[in-house]
This record gives structure tokens, sequence and C-alpha cells, in this order.
């Protein structure tokens, strides 16, 4: 009965995922609501007790804030067109990006080793597993919603 009520709890969450564009008005509103779901969603997935749960998540959030600021500056590097550069900026806006990702790399393992102290390590791979799961669900209800999109016509011929 336990997992009957999770079950039901999980798909009310992911049912109020935003399916607006992120564009418009209210975005803070639909981010926090992604939010909750996820949290949501890893919690079920791997199973916290209210104890870890308590423990983990400010950990996990941290985790993330850094994640995403890494992110966002790599996207900021991607943004500039090569053929506006001189080669020497393409060549730094490479090395960046490398170090960029190094440091992501570094972040994870880090935290790879704190997420350890706090839950099992079967739930650690949950918990990867849970990240992409949600986020494979959130892009396919999006796509859903926005409908089918045809690909565009090739313009090769084969004769």
């Amino acid at each position: 009965m336990k997992d009957f009520l999770r079950s039901v709890l999980l798909v009310l969450v992911l049912a109020a995922v935003p399916t607006v564009s992120f564009a418009q008005a209210g975005r803070s509103d639909r981010l926090s609501q992604l939010e909750n779901a996820k949290i949501a969603y890893i919690t079920d997935k791997i199973a916290l007790t209210q104890d870890q749960a308590q423990k983990f998540w400010p950990v996990y959030n941290d985790f993330s804030d850094k994640r995403r600021e890494l992110n966002r500056r790599l996207r900021q590097l991607r943004i500039t067109a090569p053929d506006a550069l001189t080669d020497q900026q393409i060549k730094d806006n490479l090395t960046q990006a490398m170090d960029l990702r190094e440091q992501e790399v570094k972040l994870e393992k880090d935290y790879f080793n704190k997420f350890q102290k706090l839950l099992s390590i079967r739930q650690v791979g949950k918990l990867y597993s849970a990240e992409r799961d949600f986020t494979r669900e959130v892009i396919k209800r999006v796509a859903d919603r926005r409908g089918p999109r045809t690909a565009p016509s090739s313009t090769r011929t084969d004769e």
C-alpha cells in the first residue's frame, strides 16, 4: 500500500511539471515546481529515509548549484561564433572549456565521496540513474506537449 501511495504521489507531482514555455511569465514558479518534482522523484527512486533526506538534500543542492554554474559558464563560451574570433581567442575559449569540464569532473568526484558518506553505495548508484531518468522524462513530456516535429526535408536526392 505504501508503494502504491508513493507511486500516486509521484504521478501527481510529475503531472505538475510545467507544460508551457519557460520564457513566459511565472518562470520561477515553474522552475520551483520542476525542482519539487525532481526532489520527489529522486527521493522515491533512491528510497531516502527521512533522516537521510535531511542530510542529503542540502549537500545535493550545493552540488547542483555548482554544477549548474559550471555549465552556465561553458554555455557562455559556446555562444560566440568562431568566425567572429581570432585564432588566439578560439584557442583560449577551447582551453577554458576544457578547464571547465575538468572542474566538473573534479566536482563530481568530490560529491561522489560526500554522497557515499550519507547514502549506501547502491543509493548513490541509483541517484545517478534517477537524475538521468528524470531528465529524460521531463524532456519527453515537454516534447509530447509541443506535438510532433517534422524533420527538415533533405535537399539531397538519391538517383
